[in-house]
């Protein structure tokens, strides 16, 4: 199983007790500790939905903990830089301001 995702970062200010619970204990708790994928491709699918989706505001913590996982910043702007083409400019140009915002 792989290690344990720091979730401290989870808490009241996620809202709703149960849904924290759900994200810190099914999520990561259970989810990214499956064996089928390293950590380091579970960083790369999670950064690829987000932006694909549209979805900045979780972009941050997501990219912080794919450098943890292995991830380099140059494979994280030329995932974003592929992604460009089939999830939208705009939003691979708001994914790339977050990625140069944590150098």
């Amino acid at each position: 199983m792989h290690r344990k995702i720091d979730t401290s970062h989870i808490g009241p200010a996620y809202g709703d007790a149960a849904f924290a619970r759900y994200t810190k204990d099914i999520l990561f708790g259970d989810l990214w500790r499956r064996e089928e994928l390293s950590l380091r491709e579970r960083s790369l699918i999670t950064v690829a939905a987000l932006v694909a989706g549209g979805h900045m505001e979780q972009l941050p913590y997501h990219l912080q903990l794919a450098r943890e996982n292995g991830l380099t910043q140059e494979e994280l702007i030329e995932a974003v830089t592929h992604l460009a083409f089939y999830a939208g400019w705009p939003r691979a140009a708001s994914a790339m301001d977050r990625i140069r915002s944590q150098q």
